[in-house]
């Protein structure tokens, strides 16, 4: 699937927010992007706040257009509140996991070991990054590819705590969902609501 492989400190720039990870360039221009970047704005309309929203969204979790809107269809035919069922979906995405476990330093980078079958479900390898982990399901890195430098950098103090949805197992190099997170768990900050509005206007 196409995703975006521009500059993301410009992103982190527009949105004022670390969405990719650590962002040393906020620290030194917290401000948007552009010739006119630091110089005061116009306010942004009620549409523009939800639009932004989702973009962020769409930014944090490495989904294209398409791909999110069928995901916030799947998630306002589900019986539940609409917002916290499409960050549900996006948290049980595979490189999502895969990232949450500590296995990859960014999302982009678990997408990437997914892609490149270092990643198996269950036993078995799967390289599909949308692939929508099932609570009770083990994610862990294929026996031969456990030696990786990226995955044993990432690995290494990282704290497998962080998460009450996921259990971590050491010996094995492999974590087991456990159940879907509730959204007080969830800890990115996107206003989920606006996202709804936006996509009911």
């Amino acid at each position: 699937m196409a995703r975006y492989t521009g500059p993301k400190s410009r992103i982190a720039r527009k949105f004022g927010e670390a969405i990719f990870g650590a962002d040393k360039v906020l620290s030194k221009r917290n401000y948007p992007p552009g010739q006119h970047g630091n110089s005061r704005r116009r306010k942004t309309s009620e549409y523009g706040v939800m639009l932004a929203e989702k973009q962020k969204a769409k930014y944090t979790y490495g989904v294209l257009e398409r791909q999110f809107r069928n995901m916030f269809e799947k998630a306002a035919s589900a019986n539940g509140i609409t917002g916290e069922i499409l960050l549900q979906s996006l948290e049980s995405r595979l490189d999502n996991i895969v990232y949450r476990l500590g296995i990859a330093p960014t999302r982009a980078a678990a997408r990437q070991l997914v892609g490149h079958k270092h990643i198996v479900v269950d036993g078995n390898v799967v390289n599909i990054p949308s692939y929508a982990v099932k609570p009770g399901q083990i994610v862990g890195v294929r026996e031969k590819s456990k030696s990786l430098e990226v995955i044993a950098n990432s690995l290494a103090g990282f704290n497998h705590s962080k998460y009450p949805w996921l259990e971590w197992d050491e010996n094995t190099k492999a974590g087991r969902y456990l159940h879907i997170p509730e959204r007080a768990d969830i800890p990115e900050n996107i206003k989920e609501q606006l996202i709804v509005e936006l996509y009911s206007k």
